[in-house]
């Protein structure tokens, strides 16, 4: 269980950091940009929350609607697999 707590630490810190990192970036003429693949990748793999908090934080990528569909739409994938999940978790206690 701790690992579980300390991963989702770490990915939402390192998701909420390269959103900030990439804002930054966003500044200067000519610098290199973190992809959006990144952005969602990290997202995907449970960074969503430091994502949603990055983006009002740094009011970054909150304006470009693909981004924003592509971003809730993982963030929809991971509810019901949460819930899914915790439905059939509940089932096994009980069977």
């Amino acid at each position: 269980m701790y690992f579980i707590l300390i991963y989702m630490f770490v990915i939402n810190l390192t998701t909420f950091l390269t959103f900030g990192y990439d804002k930054s970036q966003s500044r200067i003429q000519g610098s290199s940009r973190v992809s959006e693949k990144t952005l969602f990748s990290l997202s995907f793999i449970g960074g969503s929350l430091g994502g949603f908090i990055a983006q009002k934080y740094f009011r970054h990528k909150t304006k470009k609607l693909s981004f924003q569909v592509i971003f809730w739409v993982i963030v929809f994938f991971q509810i019901i697999s949460l819930f899914i999940w915790w439905k059939f978790e509940f089932l096994r206690l009980w069977l």
